[in-house]
């Protein structure tokens, strides 16, 4: 498919996309509220894009999936829109380098340090360590020597594992293997969408702070989609398990039975234990 360069003279995608929505809402003879009320999209949210303000909304997953729902609602075509309205946002790579260039500039004086600096901290350091030593084989007499960091280091390591370990355990071992599992927002506007197998939808929406949700005790194979599992607590007979994720990013097709969950729990703790293992047979 090809497409048209946009001149100074053409509208941007996101006033194409915006007028679009609006013209096939009036069209299909729908009020605003109506097509909130079979969204599950707040008002507010369908203003911002009916006026193209999509960089307004929450994020980029929270523009592209309401557009696609409201084209879909007023029946206009998801696909074009969703294009349109993603050629508002930069991506991630665009974004991330955004950033480190706003934190530090190649050959700003005033953030690198200098050459004469750099030799001086070097030569300090070693004096240091020089001073050290002497004071101590001085001090505990002939034949002294301090102990070995690598061997403290390691038994810290050690030390702490055991302890996360146990804390795991005790955690994987209170929690049941069965009951209700309830998931309850801890942030507001959080996105969810839970399903069947089948792709039957149970819950699309946008949970608020302090909101719960529990999964029906006959669902085949429930699963999830959300792009803040950071933000869902998650309780299986009423005992705490870890969330999905500690950082806001999408997750899709995640199972959220008991078993699931709890299986995706020892699995996690099992990579962590065999990475502290590894850590610790490295420093040893």
């Amino acid at each position: 498919m090809e497409y048209e360069e946009l001149t100074a003279e053409e509208p941007s995608a996101s006033v194409n996309a915006a007028e679009r929505l609006k013209a096939a809402r009036e069209a299909k003879g729908m009020t605003i509220d109506q097509v909130a009320a079979k969204t599950r999209i707040t008002l507010r949210h369908l203003e911002l894009i009916e006026a193209g303000q999509f960089t307004s909304l929450p994020g980029r997953t929270y523009a592209v999936g309401f557009a696609k729902n409201f084209a879909e609602t007023v029946g206009e075509n998801p696909e074009e829109i969703v294009e349109a309205v993603r050629a508002e946002f930069p991506s991630m790579r665009e974004a991330m380098a955004i950033d480190r260039s706003a934190d530090f500039e190649p050959g700003d004086p005033g953030k690198i340090p200098s050459t004469g600096l750099t030799w001086l901290s070097i030569v300090a350091v070693a004096l240091l360590g020089v001073g050290a030593y002497t004071f101590y084989t001085s001090f505990y007499g002939s034949g002294a020597s301090p102990g070995s960091l690598i061997d403290d280091a390691a038994a810290s390591i050690a030390e702490a594992t055991t302890g996360d370990e146990a804390g795991a355990d005790g955690a994987t071992a209170a929690a049941p293997a069965s009951g209700p599992v309830v998931f309850t927002a801890q942030d507001d506007e959080v996105w969810v969408r839970f399903y069947d197998g089948s792709g039957n939808v149970f819950l699309e929406k946008i949970m608020t702070n302090g909101e719960t949700w529990t999964v029906p005790a006959d669902a085949v194979d429930p699963q999830i989609r959300t792009s803040r599992p950071d933000a869902l607590a998650i309780t299986i007979g009423g005992q705490a398990i870890p969330k999905l994720d500690d950082e806001p990013l999408v997750v899709s097709d995640i199972g959220i039975s008991a078993e699931a969950l709890l299986a995706r729990v020892e699995e996690q703790s099992a990579e962590e234990a065999a990475e502290t293992a590894e850590t610790t047979a490295e420093i040893s």
